[in-house]
């Protein structure tokens, strides 16, 4: 039966950390901590002088003095938390972090709940978002992720507001997402039709600049971008790139999912203009490094099915991804179909 998480428990762990680190001489002390849907993050101070990279060497005999399967120790600001899988780990509803929310701004996907336990929202408008990469190994939960963000852009925006156009190489990533009103074109999953549909993006793009309108907002969504630049090669790697470069200006963002954008696939320049970077699990500190664009992430200790970290305006924020029931998406479909929204409807208590 897994353990409730009551104060003497968390005390416990809490003791426990302290004296793994006092055996090693290292001068700490857990003196806060946060409690997520997934984990448990106890926040270290540390005396001056303390060596953080011996901290960092002792995830191993941390996680067994915890019980834990694995830890992940991550720098915050100056101090320390060490992350521990909780042992009564639950998933995060989409539909129920919807109605809880009181507002949604205008192009705004959810995520999921943020590591103090608050809804990780990012508005694609932004001057510091525009393009977001998806990275995570098989069963990271990477297109749930893509899933999620379109499913809760279609719900708080009307068709005048917001279109959406998906590209689905393997064919089973956006199958649910398929009779969105909100789609520009059905989706599309060959390389041929892919690169129509992209270059016809261009286009619009140029026409926008000429015409300065940045409306109806228009949301590029890529299950498996690796695959597609690799079958598509340069062409695909360079409209892609185009619109990186100058979709922000005329209210185009790219949604990108990738299961390992490595160097030598992603070009440089397409790379660069991510600026956020949404991480799941993957499977080396160098994989992590190459998805991230930063060192230090520790994605590769990440629990997987929706254990994420956004990178974005250089700061690493670990999240849960909010997950969609199979049950939950009539609801859903309902909602945009009648154009009655579910944001903020959950009765007070």
């Amino acid at each position: 039966m897994p353990q409730q998480l009551t104060r003497n428990y968390l005390e416990f762990q809490a003791d426990q950390i302290e004296a793994v680190l006092a055996s090693h001489r290292v001068p700490a002390r857990v003196y806060s901590g946060a409690i997520s849907p997934r984990w448990m993050s106890f926040h270290i101070t540390a005396a001056p002088g303390a060596r953080i990279s011996i901290v960092r060497n002792l995830s191993e005999e941390l996680a067994l003095a915890l019980g834990a399967k694995d830890v992940r120790i991550a720098r915050e600001g100056g101090t320390l938390a060490v992350e521990v899988p909780r042992p009564d780990a639950e998933p995060v509803n989409l539909v129920r972090m919807l109605r809880r929310l009181k507002h949604m701004p205008p192009v705004t996907a959810c995520l999921g709940l943020a590591e103090d336990g608050r809804p990780l929202l990012i508005r694609l408008p932004s001057p510091d978002v525009a393009h977001v990469l998806v990275a995570g190994s098989t069963g990271s939960g990477k297109t749930e992720l893509i899933r999620t963000a379109l499913w809760s852009l279609a719900i708080a925006n009307r068709q005048a507001q917001l279109q959406i156009v998906l590209i689905d190489p393997k064919r089973r990533g956006f199958g649910p997402l398929s009779k969105l009103p909100h789609l520009m074109t059905p989706p599309v999953s060959s390389v041929t039709d892919s690169i129509a549909l992209l270059q016809r993006i261009v286009e619009e793009m140029e026409r926008r600049d000429r015409e300065e309108i940045t409306s109806p907002h228009l949301v590029v969504a890529i299950d498996e971008g690796m695959d597609l630049i690799m079958t598509g090669g340069k062409e695909v790697d360079t409209l892609l790139t185009r619109i990186a470069q100058r979709g922000r200006e005329a209210g185009i963002h790219l949604l990108v999912g990738a299961q390992n954008p490595s160097s030598s696939v992603f070009s440089s320049l397409l790379k660069a203009n991510f600026p956020v970077r949404l991480v799941g699990r993957v499977s080396s500190a160098n994989d992590a490094r190459v998805a991230a664009g930063i060192s230090g992430t520790h994605a590769e200790k990440l629990l997987g099915r929706g254990d994420f970290v956004a990178i974005a305006a250089g700061e690493t924020t670990r999240f849960q991804a909010a997950f969609i029931p199979s049950n939950d998406l009539s609801i859903l479909r309902n909602s945009i179909l009648q154009r009655k929204t579910i944001i903020g409807t959950e009765e007070s208590t």
